[in-house]
């Protein structure tokens, strides 16, 4: 198989049209067109259908696009940091990293990265769901525990754990054998469960007195003084620290590991590689600490 067909046709199929993909890559459409008929002939099946809207991908081309796309973008990668000298940091960096995260932290990352970094232009994606690295055209993720997976491979630079706040003026009740019942401000998308701390020693029966589907929402009302609730330490930390918050205590098995991802250890970018780096120099203890 033709692999500079095989690359024309990923320029196409991103660029939505042998016109864009023309202007972008400074090619003849004759010649993009031609390498992809090349293609369709090789492979015996139909990749694009052209129409009055312009060019869309058939079931095929779509299937294709998705295999292909990541790895012929390391690839390229690859080619361009051959090409330029090893070690060039450079290129677009597309980061997926949930939205609390996001909110609290990306904003300076991405700052901090790209003044160390001039040649690298960072999109960074808010997303609590999982994405897909390489169908969606994403360079790394960040994603808390996250699951088994031989197609990823990273690190872990920060950890966190879920704790139980309130205010001052609520009391933390005795320690006992049984479930004690609290006024508590909870996750609108979690229900009956029951939160052990202090190693098992008290079990919080949580009474919902107000449900709430946003993690600073939930810390906003707990120092007002509404209930008890469970956050990550690492946003509570600054109330705490100021007394605007007690802390009750720790969850059992509730820990996080906060991991940043990417698809291939062997064939990762220079732009990859700095950013895994970057983020594990940025908790230099390994403690995740947000500020908002």
């Amino acid at each position: 198989m033709d692999l500079n067909a095989l690359v024309d046709f990923n320029l196409v199929a991103t660029h939505g049209g042998f016109g864009k993909a023309s202007r972008a890559s400074r090619r003849s459409k004759a010649t993009l067109s031609r390498r992809v008929a090349d293609l369709e002939e090789q492979l015996g099946v139909r990749l694009v259908e052209r129409n009055a809207r312009g060019l869309e991908l058939t079931e095929a081309g779509q299937q294709l696009l998705g295999r292909t796309a990541g790895p012929m973008g390391e690839v390229a990668d690859a080619f361009a940091s051959a090409r330029e000298g090893q070690g060039a940091v450079r290129g677009r960096l597309r980061v997926a990293a949930p939205i609390l995260f996001s909110q609290l932290a990306m904003g300076r990352h991405c700052a901090a990265f790209r003044a160390r970094y001039p040649d690298v232009t960072v999109e960074v994606v808010a997303e609590d769901r999982v994405v897909d690295l390489v169908e969606e055209q994403f360079d790394v993720a960040i994603r808390p525990n996250p699951r088994p997976d031989t197609t990823l491979v990273g690190r872990s630079f920060a950890k966190d754990r879920q704790v139980v706040v309130a205010a001052p003026s609520i009391p933390k009740p005795r320690r006992g054998s049984k479930p004690v019942r609290v006024p508590a401000i909870v996750n609108a998308f979690r229900d009956g469960e029951t939160w052990a701390i202090d190693g098992g020693k008290l079990t919080l029966e949580p009474v919902p007195v107000l449900r709430l589907s946003s993690m600073l929402m939930l810390r906003d009302a707990a120092i007002a003084g509404a209930g008890v609730t469970q956050l990550p330490r690492s946003i509570v930390w600054e109330q705490l620290a100021a007394g605007a918050l007690v802390q009750w205590g720790a969850v059992d098995g509730k820990e996080v590991d906060l991991w940043v991802l990417h698809t291939s250890r062997r064939l990762a970018s220079p732009k990859v590689k700095a950013f895994v780096d970057f983020m594990g120099s940025r908790y230099p203890d390994g403690t995740l600490v947000l500020a908002g």
